[in-house]
Order: C-alpha cells, then sequence, then structure tokens
C-alpha cells in the first residue's frame, strides 16, 4: 500500500520550532448500512513524540460538509447570506459549500456523518472489545454538542453509554505568545457518575472541531486525570488542523495514552495571525477526493487581485455560531471575506449564480 509522506515545520513561537511529519496510507472502502464510502490511516509525528494517530473519512455526508452540495431553492437561505430578493435565481439546485450548511440544517448533516464513522471499520474493533459500561462520551460546550455522538454509537451498536459535558473555551490572555488566549474549563458535569462507575471507563469519545489546539490539549489532560482507567481516547474532530493536531501529539496524555482523531476528509491549516481561522490545503494528496476539492476551489474564484479565495476561506468560520447563530456565521464570514479579499459571502454566491 502506497504512502502520502509530508515533512513540516513551523515556528510555534519565536523561540520553539516545531518539526515533523504527516503519513497517510491509500484510502480503503468502508461499508455502512446509511451508504458506506472511504477511510484513510495515518499518523503525525512531531519531534520526538509519540505519534498521533489519524482516521480521515470520506462519505456523502463529510462530502457535503467539507466541500460543496446541493440547495434547492431557499429564500430564507438567501435571506441570511445577503443575496437580494431581487437577484434571479435558477429553479435547478445550487451548489453551495459546507460553511453555508447552517443551524438545524448542519446538525442534521454532522450527525449523519457521525453515525457513519462511528459505525466504520477503524471503530468496530473498539466496540467489540468494550461493554457499554466501559465507553463515555465528553461533548465539548458548544460546537460538540451538536455530533450527536452518543445517538451514533446507539443507532449503530444499541449500547447505553454515559454522557459527560464539558464546557471549555478560550479567554483572553495577552501573556500568551501568538495566540494571545489560553483555555478555561468552567463545567464538566461527571458528578452522575459514583466511583465504580468512574473506573469503569476504559474509552473516552472527545467532541470537538481543532484549530490551534489549545482547548483539546487542555481537556484531553483533565478527562485522564478523572478517568484514571483509561486506555484509549478517541476524539471526534471535523474538521482539524496540522498545527492542532500537533499539540495534541506533544501532549503528556498521548505519551502513555493511545489518542486517536477522526476527522471529516482532510486536514486543514491554520492560518496567521491566531491560528484559529483554518483554510484547506490546496495539494491533492490531502483529499481522499480531490476532485471534489477541485470543485470548491473553482466555486471560490479568485478575488480582483487574482488570488485563490479558497487558500483563506476558513471551513469553520463561526465554529459554533454556524450551529446556533446563522447570521453571526454570515458576519464572520463577511468580516474575513472583506479583509483579505475585499468581497463578501454574497458576492461570491451571486458570482456562482451568473455562470
Amino acid at each position: 500500500m502506497s504512502h502520502f509522506y509530508y515533512p513540516f515545520a513551523f515556528l510555534e513561537d519565536t523561540n520553539h520550532k516545531v518539526e515533523g511529519s504527516l503519513e497517510l496510507t491509500e484510502p480503503l472502502p468502508c461499508d455502512h448500512k446509511s451508504g458506506g464510502g472511504f477511510f484513510r490511516s495515518g499518523k503525525l509525528s512531531v519531534n520526538d513524540c509519540h505519534p498521533l494517530q489519524i482516521v480521515l473519512y470520506h462519505n456523502d455526508a463529510t462530502s457535503k460538509f467539507i466541500y460543496l452540495h446541493e440547495n434547492g431553492l431557499d429564500t430564507n437561505l438567501m435571506d441570511i447570506i445577503g443575496v437580494k430578493s431581487t437577484t434571479p435565481i435558477p429553479t435547478t439546485p445550487l451548489k453551495l459549500p459546507g460553511q453555508l450548511c447552517l443551524g438545524s440544517d448542519r446538525a442534521n448533516l454532522i450527525g449523519n456523518a457521525v453515525s457513519e464513522i462511528i459505525g466504520a471499520l477503524p471503530l468496530a474493533a473498539t466496540f467489540e472489545q468494550y461493554k457499554q459500561q466501559n465507553l463515555a462520551v465528553f461533548p465539548i460546550a458548544r460546537e460538540g454538542l451538536k455530533y450527536q455522538v452518543t445517538e451514533a454509537i446507539y443507532s449503530n451498536y444499541g449500547y447505553y453509554c454515559d454522557e459527560v459535558v464539558l464546557d471549555a473555551h478560550h479567554v483572553f490572555d495577552s501573556s500568551v505568545p501568538v495566540y494571545n488566549r489560553t483555555v478555561e474549563l468552567t463545567l464538566f458535569k461527571d458528578k452522575d457518575l459514583d466511583q465504580t462507575q468512574k473506573e469503569n471507563i476504559a474509552v473516552a469519545f472527545l467532541a470537538d472541531s481543532i484549530a490551534s489546539g489549545l482547548v483539546m490539549k487542555e481537556v484531553v489532560a483533565r478527562v485522564s486525570e478523572r478517568f484514571e482507567n483509561l486506555k484509549q481516547i478517541e476524539v471526534i474532530s471535523p474538521l482539524a488542523t496540522i498545527r492542532g493536531l500537533c499539540r495534541l501529539a506533544q501532549s503528556e496524555v498521548n505519551c502513555h495514552i493511545p489518542v486517536r482523531v477522526h476527522v471529516f476528509e482532510t486536514l486543514l491549516k491554520a492560518l496567521p495571525p491566531d491560528f484559529y481561522y483554518s483554510a484547506h490545503i490546496a495539494d491533492a494528496s490531502f483529499h481522499i477526493c480531490p476532485e471534489q476539492e477541485e470543485e470548491y476551489r473553482a466555486w471560490w474564484g479568485k478575488d480582483a487581485a487574482g488570488n485563490d479565495i479558497a487558500d483563506t476561506a476558513c471551513a469553520g468560520y463561526g465554529w459554533s455560531e454556524v450551529f446556533y447563530s446563522p447570521r453571526k456565521q454570515i458576519q464572520m464570514m463577511n468580516s474575513q471575506l472583506q479583509t483579505r479579499h475585499n468581497m463578501t459571502i454574497a458576492d461570491i454566491v451571486v458570482r456562482n449564480l451568473k455562470k
């Protein structure tokens, strides 16, 4: 089986250089009752740290989430995007990027994608080895609450799993170089579990996307402290950057508990200056379906200066806001698009309507 090998190096700050490599195998087919698709295993190695295991997945739902999807005539969505009511809209389905799958529509889509991932081959051995009392799901508020991981486990295996809600988020901290933020963990709802139940937990499923990796690194540390008998940690992370995964790979937990990250389709690049917004990597080798990335990049097109907009179009923008406040998602998209390209998302949608 051939491998894709990608060496990388970047400065974490002026005194800390991160060097490593990403290895990905060729995609393999993966059946599922909802349709199936492909998965691609890999590992991310950083300096002298224990490699971080990664699995990328492609199915109908993940591709709609990451690339383009067809959307019927939806005047409510066009209104939120900012497309004027006088703009001619074809009766044929529109193609829109995953960033414009908003609110409840996005929650339904991500639920379908996560259900196929939970039922896919890479996790099958885990559910064969452990019983329902050995599994716990830790959704990280707010985004992780929308992933429906416990529901996916039940629909695939019939297991009733404990769910421990966490609230971990960024807070401004100017003393932190480059990022100017640190992590605050204000909620850890594990009091419903007694000591015996905690001791029974062998597998933790964490749910949240990874940009800088600050939040996930902190959560992994806290979960491993409170659940001392963990044998493995499975991270469901629809969007994940190489930079953020490097931080997780370098965590102390990854040295003594196997950590594996499950990602939709491809890995992302975190954009300066604060490495929060995260865009697709153009290299076709990063994508299970390179033709879908080509179509995605063509949809975004170029700005007036000839720059490819897809190079800076964040795959998440409002990582949580896109689920909870669709209008805020559009505001965040427009802020970035106007700063980087002097365009709005409505401009790009209308441009595609005219093709």
